[in-house]
């Protein structure tokens, strides 16, 4: 089992953050997955149509993450939250990456909600995960660059586990460790607000749409929440 927890000090600085954790065991990532194909096919001719755009840094939803990035210290303009970078490189290249089922399935159900999402093999996690604020000594290899060592600029905030950094800047880019493959069987996949008075329900909404992209190729999933007001669970 694994422990995900809001550490204090990040709880105090965002209240009204809600993340949803879903978690899947016995994940089939090599067969084919016809919904979440139907949900990429349905988001890239809605954009070819004119009828819907991904959110961009004038929604509030992408502008409050801006605002949180240049709290701690990160240029949102230069490193961007997840949800705005793959927004901006879908209006540009008016599709979605084609990854593996399981990433395919959480990058449909960011940019379509505008919220922020990733997701992590959690055979490759040792310990619980926290978010937290970096202290400077963390190491993090990006995913994609197993010869890359990076340090976390002491302030920043990430997802670490006791062997490092999983996300740079709560969630620009994730770590090349715990990285989710056709071949990943337990997966924790995230998606984060951080205003939940305004966007609960939003959060929840797009959760309840990735439970059920999952479910139909893993033996079991399961919902979860973590918020200031319940900063630990454990999956």
């Amino acid at each position: 089992m694994t422990t995900f927890r809001i550490a204090p000090a990040v709880a105090d600085a965002f209240p009204d953050t809600l993340i949803a954790v879903v978690t899947a065991g016995g994940l089939r990532g090599r067969e084919p997955w016809p919904d979440t194909a139907a949900a990429l096919d349905d988001l890239e001719q809605r954009l070819a149509a004119g009828t819907w755009a991904p959110a961009d840094e004038a929604d509030p939803r992408i502008e409050a993450w801006h605002t949180a990035y240049r709290s701690f210290g990160t240029n949102p303009r230069r490193i961007r939250p997840s949800v705005d970078a793959l927004g901006r490189r879908m209006a540009k290249k008016g599709a979605l990456p084609r990854v593996n089922p399981a990433v395919d399935s959480y990058n449909a159900v960011s940019v379509h909600h505008g919220l922020p999402a990733g997701a992590f093999d959690l055979d490759h996690v040792t310990g619980a995960v926290e978010i937290r604020y970096a202290d400077g000594t963390e190491e993090f290899t990006p995913l994609g660059e197993p010869d890359t060592t990076e340090n976390p600029k002491p302030g920043e905030i990430i997802y670490a586990d006791a062997a490092g950094v999983l996300t740079r800047h709560w969630n620009h880019r994730d770590a090349h460790r715990t990285r989710v493959t056709e071949d990943s069987t337990r997966v924790a996949f995230v998606l984060e607000t951080l205003r939940a008075t305004r966007d609960a329900h939003l959060l929840k909404t797009a959760a309840e749409e990735l439970h059920g992209l999952l479910m139909l190729h893993a033996a079991q999933t399961r919902l979860y929440y973590l918020s200031p007001e319940e900063p630990e669970v454990t999956v």
